[in-house]
């Protein structure tokens, strides 16, 4: 049987300009100092967007990124080997309290690399709410729509239309039952295998993530990628962005090994994710007069429902997310309850061992159902009630950052009827079995006894598990410097020369999964960024030349 073409693999064999200094045979030594038009620190969803872009409108690039370069061939469906190499703490990075448990990627591609591939345009709600309390006025679903389009073109970003697996078909089973409204979502594939493992990595390049489309297509006009190689800091002079500091990492990825690289710049976009960018402009001492900086981080934190069903589930199997309701997220987001998404979520061995709850005899108990056991995750819009804050980053004293998420009264009314909703769904769909995920919970074996018991749940951290893979905020725009950091354009507001172009940038959750939304609103600033600094229009993403 032939091996699929690694586009990776052809792209080094091209001449990529790929630097990876770290401590293994054959590494190219750490250039002392390097020069270019704009410097991109992460190639995540904002970094690889931007990185075609400006690519496009032949600007030199230097894209950073501390995680390591892989590609499908190195993507064998395992999770022992994902999550250490491509996930920030192999998988397991934590809130200060440790009561969510956060999933990010640390490669090249980001999270796109191992994301779910669920793609939501921002919802109209959430852009007048950023209008009427931010001043965001250029931010409306109209001025949008062309940005969005733009990368649903490049990215084959279409509504999934094949069958959903057994694990979404129960979503939808339930929820008819008892009229919730279900939609299909749109995934960013093409020719997609239905292997259901996105979230390792995907081996047969269908998922269009940007480690596949737009760093490829940068690097094929000449962008120089350092891998293995960590932002420091920026380095700021005479009220303008200099240059970034690079520390290079050792082989295993997380220590420094001891070289560093100036890279100078005309401009620097920093688009590390939203607790690596606070961080970075932490640690460089970036001006901060209004006390912003790493404030109002905001997450979906997430409330998990499991159950089990007499037939197999295998929801490790097909597309992890092909179906959602809005159902129960049309609240009112500023003076109402929070409200939430529900989705079904993918259920692998080592992330459903991690995350349910119990321990010893009742953990391997969960553990023999495992292909008969049914998820439902309820993704919480935090960021619009006047008493849910968010959170925020702060730096370790080692200068790695730290997310502080106080989980206050607000949410945990939020979480007790999104664990009543989950529940009488998966009843409906014909559970013998549902335990919401929380360390005193038990397995309830009807809709009746389940609704009293998660009536009288204790809901407090740890206690009450909560997930989250979605981090917004912490470099919030605003139409000036006391409502935001950064403009609608992605200038910071208080030093020349350096844009922020990622999620960090929201000024508060979504209430959808965030991918597409970072890649319209980065799109958006990096064309901008691409006309001031060349006087041309540019290219729209994917367009020949």
């Amino acid at each position: 049987m032939s091996r699929l073409p690694d586009p990776i693999e052809d792209g080094l064999r091209r001449g990529w300009q790929v630097i990876d200094a770290a401590g293994v045979p054959g590494a190219r030594p750490a250039p002392r100092e390097l020069d270019c038009d704009v410097a991109i620190v992460g190639t995540g969803a904002g970094g690889g967007i931007s990185a075609e872009i400006l690519a496009r409108a032949g600007l030199k690039l230097v894209l950073i990124e501390e995680g390591p370069l892989l590609g499908s061939r190195d993507f064998d469906m395992r999770e022992a080997t994902a999550y250490p190499a491509l996930y920030q703490e192999s998988a397991a990075r934590k809130t200060r309290d440790k009561s969510i448990n956060i999933l990010q990627g640390r490669c090249v591609g980001g999270s796109t690399t191992v994301n779910w591939t669920s793609c939501f345009r921002t919802p109209e709600a959430t852009l007048d709410f950023w209008r009427d309390r931010f001043g965001l006025d250029t931010f409306s679903a109209q001025a949008m729509a062309p940005w969005f389009e733009q990368c649903e073109r490049r990215l084959g970003i279409v509504p999934w239309t094949v069958p959903p697996n057994q694990n979404n078909a129960l979503l939808e089973r339930g929820a008819r039952r008892l009229g919730v409204e279900v939609r299909t979502i749109a995934r960013n594939v093409r020719g997609c295998y239905n292997l259901g493992y996105c979230g390792t990595g995907c081996p047969t390049n269908a998922k269009q993530s940007m480690l596949v489309t737009t760093l490829p297509a940068a690097l094929d006009r000449g962008a120089v990628l350092l891998v293995r190689a960590r932002a420091e800091r920026l380095l700021f002079e005479g009220g303008a962005t200099r240059a970034v500091d690079v520390a290079w990492l050792d082989a295993s990825g997380l220590r420094p090994s001891g070289a560093r690289t100036l890279v100078r710049a005309r401009h620097v976009v920093v688009a590390a994710g939203a607790i690596n960018s606070p961080a970075l402009l932490l640690r460089s001492d970036a001006p901060d007069p209004s006390g912003l900086l790493g404030r109002r981080t905001f997450l979906h934190p997430v409330l998990v429902s499991a159950a089990g069903f007499a037939q197999r589930v295998d929801g490790y199997a097909g597309a992890p997310q092909s179906l959602y309701s809005d159902h129960f997220l049309g609240t009112d987001p500023i003076d109402g309850p929070l409200g939430y998404k529900l989705e079904a979520p993918p259920i692998h061995p080592v992330l459903f061992a991690t995350t349910m709850s119990g321990f010893g005899a009742a953990h391997a108990d969960g553990m023999r159902e495992f292909t008969h056991t049914h998820a439902l995750l309820a993704l919480i819009r935090d960021g619009f009630h006047q008493q849910s804050q968010g959170g925020s980053v702060a730096l370790r004293a080692d200068g790695t950052p730290e997310l502080d998420y106080p989980l206050n009264a607000v949410f945990f009314e939020a979480a007790r009827r999104a664990l009543l909703n989950m529940a009488e769904i998966q009843f409906a769909a014909g559970a013998r079995w549902v335990q919401p995920v929380h360390e005193h919970a038990a397995r309830y074996r009807s809709w009746a006894e389940a609704r009293a018991a998660i009536a009288a749940l204790e809901l407090e951290p740890l206690i009450t598990r909560v997930v989250s893979a979605h981090v917004m905020g912490g470099v919030p725009m605003g139409s000036d410097p006391s409502r935001g950091l950064v403009d609608q354009q992605g200038r910071y507001f208080h030093v020349g020369g350096l844009s922020v172009h990622d999620g960090s940038v929201f000024p508060t959750s979504i209430g959808a999964n965030p991918q597409l939304s970072v890649y319209g609103v980065a799109a958006r600033m990096a064309s901008a960024l691409a006309e001031r600094l060349t006087g041309r229009l540019p290219r729209a993403l994917g367009d020949p030349g």
